[in-house]
């Protein structure tokens, strides 16, 4: 039976603010006088942040946790057979420059499903990508009614990136009296949004809703002295295929009405047991210092798997912390695991970077055929992933437990941190590629026949696994560049940030990298750091800022490969020459007759290694072992392109590897690091044995048919 649903007039009449503001100090109306925007293809920053970028360093002392700049009052009801969404919202947003503001801008990020003409569906099938979507599964979100402070707000659609004049996913506000400096605003904001059947962080399918990026969001108004901004500029980019978010923290109160049978979860923590009035229930959450809220609504939803961990806050009081699984009954077997996985990433995120600061963390694992909702992250709330077989040493397990780690480590990266993942992927998806990396370690996975032949014949973890997930060649794109500006994906950004992070530690010390890490922790929790924050923060902590700035130039603001190898190696017995020489103290002519009679002592072995450099400079260290064991080890430094390395001893050597402690992985090809005097067969005939061993396996298994 079809539930019959609206807002009522009266209730978002009587819609108050929850956090007193000054209002708007009385400035005229004047024809709209445009802040610029930050520019369209913006990217790493290399000016450090000034120290008191976005209020200075949070010591714990304020009133909250964060500098709250947009507040938001939200009232919303789910249609689940349309998948609609009636929404009215009252927006308190401050303006913290020091010039009045005529115009605002807000991310409508649901129309970037409106149709193909978005910019997010442009970009796609420039990918060569399909956007998947049939009759009926679009979806968009449309602005009803803007007011401010009774008054008529008008919009338009802009395009701050140069995208397509038919994408709107960015909106202009032009109010009707200005907002002073240090002064606040209220905009009371009617919307409707169509889900998109399941796509891209949002959607439905079924019953099941994943309601994500689905309410007008304001966007970021950054001062002089922020993530490199010189004058006051809105940063505001259209939603682009591969980018996800950037917003201003706040406090979050919304109360979500869905049919009765329908189990939800969200951002935030329940305010009171849920209201039920004529066939509908009213669900209030309520969150403070996050920059965004996400929800879902599942008339399927299992019941759910709840528990507490308990940490602890700065000040070493315990904090618990209210822990929910959400999942359909098929998946009833991921959900302990997720579980288990969401507790050990709280203890170690928590011991390695900060106290997680907030009281609830809702876990969604989506149901089948609903992959796209799966795996996002958004505060206090993230999705899982799902799989078919999660007994320990499977490589399903192995996923599963890797993509719970990664998801619930955004709530540091993406969540508490804060960074500008439109800009600056590498601050969130490349740290938290490096952050899971470390956690997971080389666990073994124990592949059966089946998983092998469906999802590929060799499986490994941590940075091995890393390495082989990154492009080793030059890549066309520094790890700095935007989220959309890149020839080599977003999905470059993952691994080679891990890497290139793995190769930093090497250089430092892991002790120093956590000194470091807990220390960007401590400075830049609840602001927005740029990349120069993060380099600045490594170099003053490891004390080595020439080693710090190195890597970042090539690495971060520019994209040099590595590929240091050996190019030969030889040692070959050299006998004495006619002449003086020393023997017994005395100074004895050795003559070509004595050499020939054997008068020339044991023999002497001369050893070359050549090193060739054909990228970057980095720190190498070249070990020689010889016949007797013993091992003589040198460095190469600087920026030559080559360098010969001999020495002279009784023995021959055996073979010659550079970096033995493996420290640079992002080398091109560790196969030339290292070469043998005599040829070895090992590695040839280990692979030949693999393969010859997957075949009698299939060979057997057709036996058997």
């Amino acid at each position: 039976m079809r539930v019959l649903q609206s807002l009522a007039a009266a209730a978002a009449a009587a819609l108050l603010l929850f956090q007193p503001v000054p209002r708007a100090q009385g400035v005229p109306a004047q024809p709209p006088r445009d802040i610029p925007f930050a520019p369209p293809h913006a990217a790493a920053v290399a000016t450090p942040s000034s120290p008191g970028a976005w209020g200075g360093i949070r010591t714990g002392t304020e009133a909250t946790l964060s500098d709250r700049v947009a507040n938001y009052r939200i009232e919303a009801t789910l249609d689940p057979v349309r998948h609609t969404i009636d929404g009215r919202q009252q927006l308190a947003w401050r303006n913290r420059s020091d010039r009045t503001v005529h115009s605002v801008y807000l991310h409508l990020y649901l129309n970037a499903f409106r149709n193909g003409d978005s910019t997010f569906n442009t970009e796609l099938r420039a990918q060569g990508l399909a956007d998947g979507m049939g009759e009926g599964e679009w979806g968009y979100i449309e602005l009803r009614d803007v007011r401010q402070d009774g008054a008529a707000v008008p919009w338009t659609f802009v395009q701050p990136d140069g995208g397509p004049k038919t994408d709107r996913t960015v909106v202009r506000l032009d109010l009707p009296r200005g907002v002073a400096p240090g002064a606040a605003t209220m905009l009371d904001i009617a919307f409707f949004d169509q889900l998109p059947r399941v796509t891209a962080r949002t959607g439905w399918f079924g019953t099941f809703h994943l309601v994500a990026q689905w309410f007008p969001k304001i966007g970021v108004l950054e001062l002089p002295g922020e993530r490199g901004a010189t004058a006051v500029r809105w940063n505001v980019h259209e939603y682009h295929t591969d980018s996800e978010y950037y917003a201003d923290f706040g406090h979050y109160d919304v109360k979500l009405t869905v049919p009765r049978g329908y189990t939800v979860g969200a951002t935030g923590a329940l305010q009171g047991p849920p209201v039920e009035r004529d066939g509908l229930v009213t669900h209030h959450y309520a969150q403070g210092d996050v920059h965004d809220f996400a929800w879902t609504a599942d008339s399927r939803t299992a019941p759910p798997l709840r528990a507490t961990w308990t940490g602890r806050d700065p000040a070493g009081k315990t904090r618990p912390v209210a822990i929910t699984v959400l999942y359909p009954p098929d998946y009833a077997s991921n959900a302990a695991p997720v579980l288990e996985m969401t507790k050990k990433s709280l203890d170690y995120f928590a011991r390695k970077l900060g106290p997680y600061p907030y009281d609830t963390l809702t876990v969604v694992i989506a149901p089948f055929n609903a992959a796209h909702a799966g795996s996002m992250e958004y505060p206090t709330f993230f999705t899982a992933d799902s799989v078919r077989d999660p007994s320990p040493g499977t490589r399903d397990r192995h996923d599963l437990d890797f993509v719970t780690v990664h998801e619930f480590a955004h709530s540091y990266f993406y969540g508490i941190i804060a960074s500008n993942e439109f800009e600056e992927p590498m601050l969130d998806e490349g740290l938290n590629e490096y952050w899971n990396a470390r956690m997971l370690g080389e666990r073994p996975v124990t592949l059966r026949l089946a998983a092998s032949l469906r999802g590929g014949a060799f499986a490994f973890g941590g940075f091995p696994g890393e390495r082989f997930d990154m492009p080793r060649p030059a890549s066309a794109d520094p790890l700095g560049a935007n989220a959309y500006d890149r020839i080599d994906g977003i999905n470059s950004v993952y691994a080679r940030s891990a890497v290139m992070l793995h190769d930093l530690e090497a250089q430092l010390g892991t002790e120093t990298m956590d000194r470091a890490f807990r220390e960007y922790y401590r400075r830049w929790k609840f602001r927005h750091p740029g990349v120069a924050d993060l380099r600045e923060t490594l170099a003053e902590v490891s004390g080595q800022r020439a080693l710090v700035e190195a890597v970042f130039a090539q690495q971060v603001y520019a994209a040099q490969a590595v590929d240091d190898r050996i190019a030969s190696l030889a040692s070959e017995e050299i006998g004495p020459q006619p002449g003086y020489a020393a023997r017994d103290g005395k100074l004895v002519e050795v003559t070509q007759r004595m050499l020939e009679e054997g008068a020339s002592g044991p023999p002497r072995y001369r050893t070359t290694v050549v090193v060739r450099r054909g990228g970057a400079a980095v720190p190498q260290v070249l070990a020689v072992t010889f016949a007797d064991g013993s091992r003589e080890t040198v460095r190469f430094d600087g920026a030559a392109s080559w360098r010969r390395f001999a020495w002279d001893k009784p023995v021959r050597a055996v073979s010659a590897e550079l970096d033995p402690e493996r420290r640079h992985l992002l080398d091109v090809n560790k196969l030339d690091d290292s070469r043998t005097l005599e040829p070895d067969a090992g590695a040839t005939r280990r692979w030949t044995f693999d393969l010859a061993a997957v075949f009698q396996t299939l060979l057997a298994l057709i036996a058997t048919l």
